[in-house]
C-alpha cells in the first residue's frame, strides 16, 4: 500500500517583490500546524518529501517537519514551475521501499495532480489544505492516473 498527502503551502503575503520570495502569514503558519497535527495522526513518519524551494512552501515544510518525522527530502524547483507530468515523474521515482511521500506545492498544479490521480473531481485546494490519496500498489512505478483512492481531505 503506498500512502500519498498533497499540500498546498499555508497563506502567504503579497509583500515580498518576487513570487517565489513571499512568506507565510501568522494565519498561513496557524493553519499549516492545525493540519499537521492531523498529518501526524494519519502518518506520524514520512519516508519522502518533495518540496517546491519558494519561500512559502519551505515554510510550510518546515511547519510539518515540527510535527512529523520526514526521512528524506528533495526541493524540486518543477514543483513550482513545472506541470502534471514532471510531479508524475517524481512520483514514479520514488523508491519502492517508501510508502509515505508527501508533495508540499503550488495551486492550481498541486490541486490538479490530486484531481488526476484520485480521477475524482476537482478539488481546489485552499492554502494549508491536505489531501490524502491512498494507491493499492507495491511500488511507485505502477501508479496510473486515476489509479488512487481519496480518502481525507483536511482544512
Amino acid at each position: 500500500m503506498k500512502r500519498l498527502f498533497l499540500m498546498r503551502h499555508g497563506e502567504a503575503s503579497f509583500s515580498a517583490d518576487l513570487d517565489f520570495d513571499r512568506s507565510l502569514t501568522p494565519k498561513g503558519k496557524s493553519k499549516v500546524a492545525h493540519v499537521s497535527a492531523r498529518l501526524n495522526e494519519l502518518a506520524p513518519e514520512i519516508a519522502q518529501l518533495y518540496c517546491s524551494p519558494a519561500r512559502r512552501t519551505l515554510e510550510t515544510a518546515g511547519i510539518v517537519a515540527e510535527r512529523v518525522v520526514i526521512k528524506h527530502q528533495k526541493f524540486e524547483k518543477s514543483i513550482y514551475e513545472g506541470d502534471l507530468e514532471n510531479l508524475m515523474d517524481l512520483l514514479e521515482n520514488t523508491p519502492s521501499k517508501f510508502n509515505e511521500v508527501l508533495f508540499v506545492g503550488h495551486n492550481p498544479l498541486i490541486s490538479l495532480f490530486a484531481a488526476n490521480l484520485s480521477d475524482g473531481d476537482y478539488l481546489n485546494m485552499q492554502p494549508g489544505d491536505l489531501i490524502y490519496i491512498e494507491f493499492p500498489l507495491d511500488s511507485w512505478k505502477l501508479i496510473t492516473y486515476g489509479s488512487g483512492i481519496l480518502k481525507e481531505v483536511v482544512s
